[in-house]
């Protein structure tokens, strides 16, 4: 049995694309940059206040995601969609794709689904939103524009309890080449605590993105995790858009050096 399309044809696309023809170096996406609910699924039965929580979103990286890709005059592909619907770094069928439950919050609308209604939600959004990224990432190789792909997050400065210090974190698997030169960056800056692949680091167990866009095509990359206490702000989404552009921007400099 097929599920109804997930999306009424008035909703939004499951992406937002910034810059396609930006001529930065670099690729960011951001994941996790909404909240929004199909209105088949209503709010999941989930409160209204749930859906403002960092379990629905990275809450403030939209912003810095779009301040970054104005400064580097870099394309951006933004998620529109809650990753409660259907987390698009998390490989279809994974336990964490469609969570049952999020931090200590269970998803009373993601119980009990069937596989007619886990496939309705990857064909509405999961795919849609990779397929504009691979067309993208085609795009520029195809006219040999060089390419770093960044993958932009946030994290919750409070998580289960247990308070987190780290207020970014540079994640990486397979190839640390990009990943080092930010770190060494950050560390010589002084003024903030960064994690080498903390909070969180990059698996092919517990992340799509970088492992599909970026280790398989052979392009630098890194994934970027900001706390969200330090860019729940407009003023802080700018500040740390200019930092990150600064950043990048040497980084790569150190990077075609080598």
């Amino acid at each position: 049995m097929t599920a109804p399309a997930l999306l009424e044809p008035a909703e939004p696309a499951p992406f937002r694309v910034l810059r396609p023809r930006g001529k930065a170096p670099f690729v960011l996406t951001a994941d996790h940059a909404g909240r929004r609910m199909p209105k088949r699924l209503g709010r999941l039965g989930l409160t209204a206040a749930d859906l403002d929580r960092h379990i629905a979103w990275d809450i403030g990286i939209a912003g810095v995601t779009e301040f970054l890709s104005e400064l580097l005059d870099a394309p951006a592909i933004l998620q529109t969609y809650s990753r409660l619907v259907i987390d698009c770094n998390r490989t279809p069928g994974q336990p964490t794709s469609i969570p049952l439950i999020s931090e200590a919050t269970e998803i009373p609308g993601n119980q009990k689904l069937s596989p007619a209604e886990e496939s309705a939600r990857r064909v509405a959004i999961f795919e849609p939103y990779h397929a504009v990224i691979g067309q993208l990432l085609d795009a520029r190789a195809a006219a040999e524009q060089r390419t770093i792909l960044v993958a932009m997050h946030s994290f919750t400065p409070v998580y289960l309890g247990q308070r987190r210090a780290v207020e970014i974190g540079i994640l990486y698997n397979r190839d640390p080449t990009y990943p080092s030169i930010l770190l060494d960056l950050l560390r010589s800056a002084g003024d903030l605590v960064v994690g080498d692949n903390e909070p969180y680091s990059v698996s092919d167990a517990s992340d799509y993105g970088i492992p599909v866009h970026g280790e398989r095509r052979g392009l630098p990359h890194a994934e970027i995790e900001i706390r969200q206490d330090l860019i729940e702000t407009i003023a802080g989404q700018k500040a740390w858009a200019l930092r990150m552009a600064t950043l990048l921007t040497e980084a790569d400099r150190r990077l075609t050096a080598v």
